[in-house]
């Protein structure tokens, strides 16, 4: 097991603009350089020009409900997974994330363009030692049939298994030790997916107004992929799932030693079984390597 000793942040700014998933709307981020220790730091203004901070952190994570989003009431940043997915496997610690809404840009509805603009900025090795969250023992969630659990492990490890009643689909499962190299080759460039149906009742609802087949694996009534192209990697939709997991899992506040499996997981249940790994001293530990 390699893991890298020392926090690291950005080179350099770097900022990149599309559309917000659910608002339609233009959305612009950038991303700046952080100081040791000061962990990610989501950062966006409200109508008055007041600032508004956010750790990436569980204890600041609001609704899960269609995607992760950090804080509560009229202040909230929805839809941050596929950034912090690109966060974390790279290994970024310190960084700030300026946002001029309420959305990250979904892109193309994978992590890659994340990834493509940090390796642009060039990643910088601080001095300070980084500290990781071992998983000492099992954390398990279970609702309704799904699962996610935390197991101990030397190394990082992610096994997700999904199902779904579509033949598009079925029962796919995922499982890989994680560094950037694995994550940039076989997870970061997997889609967002969806059902045409389930699409057109958010339009109805005044959601998902910026998805589009540019930024989504859509699912027609066919039960056929609609987007020209079809799939960009096999069973690129429990890869996309892994994505969104190593996402949710950065809300631990630290990269972690140890295996995450999951069952028909989302957002919601990787959500909970993080907020059960902290809440309990007892299944894990603090630690430099």
């Amino acid at each position: 097991m390699t893991l890298q000793p020392f926090q690291q942040t950005l080179a350099k700014p770097v900022m990149l603009a599309g559309v917000g998933v659910h608002s339609g709307k233009v959305a612009n981020v950038e991303f700046i350089p952080a100081a040791e220790n000061s962990g990610i730091v989501f950062i966006r203004e409200d109508a008055q020009g007041n600032q508004h901070r956010f750790a990436a952190h569980a204890d600041q994570v609001g609704s899960t409900d269609l995607s992760t989003t950090l804080g509560a009431g009229d202040i909230r940043i929805h839809t941050i997974e596929h950034l912090m997915s690109a966060v974390s496997a790279l290994g970024l610690d310190n960084l700030e994330i300026m946002l001029d809404g309420a959305e990250v840009p979904i892109l193309d509805g994978s992590s890659l363009d994340f990834v493509n603009a940090f390796e642009a900025s060039g990643i910088e090795t601080q001095t300070a030692k980084r500290k990781f969250i071992r998983v000492l023992k099992p954390v398990r969630i279970e609702h309704n049939g799904s699962w996610a659990e935390f197991t101990p492990y030397d190394g990082l490890h992610y096994e997700v298994e999904i199902e779904f009643a579509s033949p598009v689909i079925g029962r796919q499962k995922y499982s890989a030790d994680l560094n950037a190299d694995v994550f940039k080759n076989d997870i970061a460039a997997a889609r967002t997916f969806g059902f045409m149906k389930d699409v057109e009742a958010l339009w109805a609802a005044g959601l998902a107004l910026g998805s589009s087949l540019e930024n989504s694996l859509v699912i027609g009534h066919d039960d056929k992929i609609i987007n020209e192209g079809g799939q960009r990697l096999k069973n690129e939709f429990v890869r996309h799932k892994t994505l969104d997991a190593i996402g949710d899992l950065a809300m631990l506040g630290a990269p972690f030693i140890g295996r995450f499996s999951s069952f028909r997981g989302g957002h919601k249940m990787n959500s909970h079984v993080v907020k059960a790994l902290l809440a309990d001293p007892s299944t894990h530990e603090i630690v430099e390597v």
